[in-house]
């Protein structure tokens, strides 16, 4: 199969709010030179861009700690995949698919042009999960939801939708788990063992 017409690899990056997924990836894309999406970053992204669509609807989502509608985080994901220039077609994609909406969006509009590789999913305790992201919120991470009234709501939201998420991939064997309260270090050498079991 040519470079040209080679499908992007795909590893689906999991885990609660504040949960190191985003420092997981950077350690990835430092060491490997992939290319981590975070669905978040894009959706923030795509709120702050002048005139854009679906900036009112995403800011609501977010500041409620809800799911915004999966066709908008996969047309932003398929957009970034398919103007990204990295040799390597892989992709970290980071925070998604958090819900089974979610996932029954990916399967019907992105499953036949992407290749998915496997989840690295990231445990970590809600205490330590919050305290990340309240620590973030005031070293000034300009992030509406990184306070506790959010965090409340975002937890919930990943513990009710995207925990299954986790059993269904679970089940088809394609769960990696990582324990994210060590050192981001030791948490990165963990991860590099299920790259290489993937032949990354």
């Amino acid at each position: 199969m040519s470079a040209v017409t080679k499908k992007p690899e795909v590893v689906f990056i999991l885990g609660g709010p504040g949960a190191g997924k985003g420092t997981l990836c950077r350690y990835i894309v430092e060491r490997y030179g992939y290319v981590h999406l975070s669905a978040g970053d894009l959706l923030r992204e795509e709120r702050a861009k002048p005139g854009s669509q679906y900036g009112e609807l995403i800011e609501t989502h977010i500041k409620n700690g809800t799911i915004v509608p999966v066709e908008i985080t996969c047309s932003l994901l398929d957009r970034a995949m398919h103007i990204s220039d990295n040799p390597y077609k892989r992709f970290l994609i980071d925070g998604f698919p958090r819900n089974q909406d979610n996932l029954d969006g990916w399967n019907k509009v992105m499953a036949d042009k992407v290749i998915l590789k496997g989840v690295i999913f990231c445990e970590c305790s809600q205490e330590v999960c919050t305290q990340r992201c309240l620590n973030r919120g005031a070293g000034g991470s300009g992030r509406s939801d990184d306070n506790e009234q959010s965090l409340v709501l975002r937890h919930q939201t990943y513990l009710q939708n995207t925990i299954p998420i986790v059993a269904l991939y679970e089940q088809q064997g394609l769960v990696f788990k990582v324990d994210s309260m060590k050192p981001p270090g030791q948490v990165f050498q963990d991860g590099t063992e299920f790259l290489s079991k993937i032949g990354w």
